[in-house]
This record gives structure tokens, sequence and C-alpha cells, in this order.
């Protein structure tokens, strides 16, 4: 980054989808692709299935509300003010009952290009399920294979 660059409250690529509305308040493009961060406003009932990612880190601060994150051997609730550092291959799942506000910064992956991508698609597309795998995985993140 060569300049300092000022993104002000309610500013930044803006994505609303179903379950939260992201504002991408620091592009990867910006850091080489070893950082981006997003303001993200968790809408009442936010699910992110189990998941987890080979090389990048999430990093989660909760500025209102609560987020439940559920791992392999325990859960933690996210309170306001709260901070986790979640590394690459660990699996986890997060939930939002009742809706709230966080920062993520994600450390060597591209999840602002992420959201990108699934604002482009149809319905058609988030209903291929071999389609949002391949678009997921591409931007490192790995979901629980469904049995039939």
């Amino acid at each position: 980054m060569e300049e300092t660059t000022l993104v002000k409250q309610g500013e930044g690529e803006n994505y609303d989808y179903s379950q939260d509305h992201c504002y991408v308040k620091l592009s990867s493009e910006q850091t080489n692709g070893e950082l981006c961060l997003i303001e993200d406003t968790l809408k009442p009932g936010f699910h992110l299935a189990r998941h987890h990612h080979k090389i990048m880190t999430e990093v989660f601060y909760m500025l209102a509300g609560e987020l439940e994150l559920i791992f392999d051997n325990k859960t933690i609730i996210l309170k306001e003010g709260d901070t986790i550092t979640v590394p690459p291959n660990v699996w986890h799942e997060a939930i939002c009952k009742e809706g709230g506000k966080m920062l993520t910064i994600f450390k060597n992956g591209q999840f602002d290009v992420f959201l990108k991508q699934l604002s482009l698609m149809s319905s058609k597309d988030f209903s291929n399920a071999e389609l949002m795998k391949a678009t997921s995985e591409k931007f490192d993140i790995y979901e629980e294979e469904k049995s039939s």
C-alpha cells in the first residue's frame, strides 16, 4: 500500500446478503493478498456452516451482540469487545441468533474477493452444489462433506 486510505463509516465495497451485510474496509488487493478487513452486520438468525481454511487465519472482534463459535472441543460465546483468532485447519461454525456486528480480519486470504464473486452469482448458481463448493475452495473455504 503506497498511500493512506480512509474508509468512513458506511463506506467500502458493500455486500448485503440474506444473513449479513458486509463492508470491505481493507481489500486484499491493497495488501498483496496478505490482509483484508470486513465490517459485518450479522442479521438475526445468522448461521455460518462448519468449515475450515487451509491457509487463512481469521480474527473476529465483536462490536455488538453475541456470536456463538462452535469448535470440535468447545463452544465460545463472543461478546462485545471480545476477540478470537482462528488459525488455519481449525473447524468452526458460527451462529448469531439475535444479530450483531463484528470486524473480521482475514490473513492470507481474499475473503473480500469471495464476497464480490458471490455478489455476481444468480440464485441458480447458489443452488448448484458443485459450483458453490468449487467457488468456496478457490477462496480457501472448505465445508464439511454432507453425508447422504
